[in-house]
């Protein structure tokens, strides 16, 4: 079976909405309070990664460790 321009046509359409709601998730989630302890490892983020990522759930090490 083969799919109708209009077919195509409509799922570029949802993939363009779907990156488009994914790119607004990620801005959003910059803009939030991040926090001045750790989710990791439970010590405190250095005030310079807080300072430079506002947004920082994660020490700089422990960030590397999931990012590296």
């Amino acid at each position: 079976m083969r799919a109708s321009k209009r077919d195509l046509e409509a799922a570029e359409e949802r993939v363009e909405r779907e990156r488009e709601a994914a790119i607004a998730r990620a801005s959003a989630a910059l803009h939030r309070p991040g926090s001045t302890i750790c989710s990791h490892c439970g010590e405190p983020i250095d005030p310079k990664r807080r300072a430079a990522l506002p947004s920082a759930r994660t020490c700089i090490d422990c960030a590397l460790e999931v990012n590296p």
